[in-house]
Formats: structure tokens, sequence, C-alpha cells
């Protein structure tokens, strides 16, 4: 199964990412050093996220999977700095 998955994290930012091999322990690649500034030491050490599935398919192919994840990363604005940690497509704010 394919899945295009939200990231939500404690301060209510998010990442939209995929994964082809629908990992139910896949957590994505958003930047970790990115993800970092916005936490405090204390912060991190109860530190609770939440995945969800958006969309799935057993039949997409890994373009079609490309291009959902794009259209959810710009329906959610998650490439927006404030809103998202997704950096690509690039926010042009």
């Amino acid at each position: 199964m394919k899945v295009i998955y939200k990231i939500t994290y404690p301060n209510g930012k998010i990442y939209i990412g995929q994964d082809v091999t629908d990992d139910i322990n896949y957590f994505g690649s958003a930047n970790s050093g990115i993800i970092a500034k916005d936490f405090t030491r204390e912060q991190r050490r109860d530190f609770a996220i939440r995945k969800e599935i958006l969309w799935e398919s057993d039949a997409a192919t890994d373009r079609e999977v490309d291009q959902k994840e794009k259209e959810h990363i710009l329906a959610f604005k998650s490439n927006d700095p404030a809103i998202g940690y997704n950096r690509n497509p690039p926010f042009k704010g």
C-alpha cells in the first residue's frame, strides 16, 4: 500500500510525506535541525507526534504518489515555514 501521511508536531506544525511501503514505523524525512529549533530541551523530554493517513492506494504508480504528495503539501500549505516543515515545493508566500 502506498500512502500520503500528515505528521502533526506538538507545536501544531505539520509535515506531509509519502511512504510506498506503508511502514507503520516510518515518520518521514523532515529536516531534524529545522524541527529541533522549534522546541526547547525541556519540551523535547516529553514529545508526542500524530501520524494520519490522508490518502492511500495499492495501484498508484510512484509518479502518481509523488503528485498526490505535492497536491497535499500545497493544500495544507505545509511548505509555509509558519505552518509546516516541508521545504519542497519551495514556499512562495
